[in-house]
């Protein structure tokens, strides 16, 4: 089996060229590979093509890629939580195909399984299956790039939508354990679009909290095997940040609150 560790993140990315297409695992701010996001911004590859469920925030994540102009198209479904996105998109500086969640899961899937395209049910009657649905705008606020209707078929008298795979150039990913031949294990919702990225890159870039010897991991608790992975790089010091922290109210405070509420 092979060694597959590199020495550092900017060693994993060296190779990430202007124009390249990168399926980015992360939900939200949950299981984001931090370390290789910010060796690629350092590295500053540009007219990148992105594919992940969100693209960050405005200064962490994809979006530290997004603020610097490196992000030419994004293939997303879900783009809140950053108002430069927002910006860039109604100003005709970015490329943006909205896909429905699940859609997007199956799209990385089936590309990592070998299957070109298949049929879903998400979208059929919508902008998503009839076309038209704005994925650039010209700076006067006119469409630019409007989305193609789709081949739709019937199955049993039910309607469903050709939606084709995604096999981004390369995956990069954030994993709790990994070993040398690249076996991943991720630690609960960390777990989200990562294997599906993993899966779906030419070539995918794991960067691990924890690495271990070969034989270390159990078979059974791997969740993407090491054929999917070409590099893994120990990234121990990885942030991870809260999205939206929720404090819940004490019994005392809670009690005040009503009170003045009373009166």
């Amino acid at each position: 089996m092979i060694d597959k560790v590199v020495a550092s993140a900017a060693e994993a990315v060296a190779d990430i060229q202007d124009g390249a297409s990168l399926a980015v695992g992360g939900f939200g701010l949950c299981g984001i590979p931090v370390a290789l996001i910010d060796a690629l911004h350092d590295r500053g590859a540009k007219d990148l093509e992105t594919v992940s469920n969100n693209c960050g925030v405005d200064d962490w994540g994809l979006g530290i890629l997004l603020k610097d102009g490196r992000i030419r198209r994004t293939v997303s479904s879900y783009v809140g939580e950053n108002k430069e996105f927002a910006r860039q998109y109604l100003s005709g500086e970015l490329e943006v195909v909205l896909t429905p969640q699940g859609t997007l899961a199956e799209k990385l899937r089936a590309g990592g399984a070998g299957i070109p395209a298949f049929y879903t049910k998400a979208g059929v009657g919508t902008q998503v299956s009839d076309g038209g649905l704005p994925q650039k705008y010209d700076a006067d606020g006119s469409i630019a790039i409007a989305s193609a209707p789709k081949e739709v078929r019937s199955f049993g008298g039910v309607e469903y939508v050709l939606e084709e795979s995604l096999t981004p150039d390369f995956g990069l990913v954030h994993a709790w354990k990994g070993d040398r031949h690249g076996n991943l294990v991720f630690h609960a919702t960390a777990m989200n679009f990562n294997p599906l990225c993993a899966m779906a890159g030419r070539v995918t870039i794991a960067e691990v909290e924890e690495l271990v010897e070969p034989g270390e991991l159990d078979p059974e608790h791997v969740h993407v095997p090491g054929i999917f992975v070409q590099r893994i790089v120990l990234a121990p010091e990885s942030e991870k940040r809260i999205e939206k922290r929720t404090v819940a109210l004490s019994a005392q405070s809670a009690a005040g609150t009503t009170d003045q509420a009373g009166a």
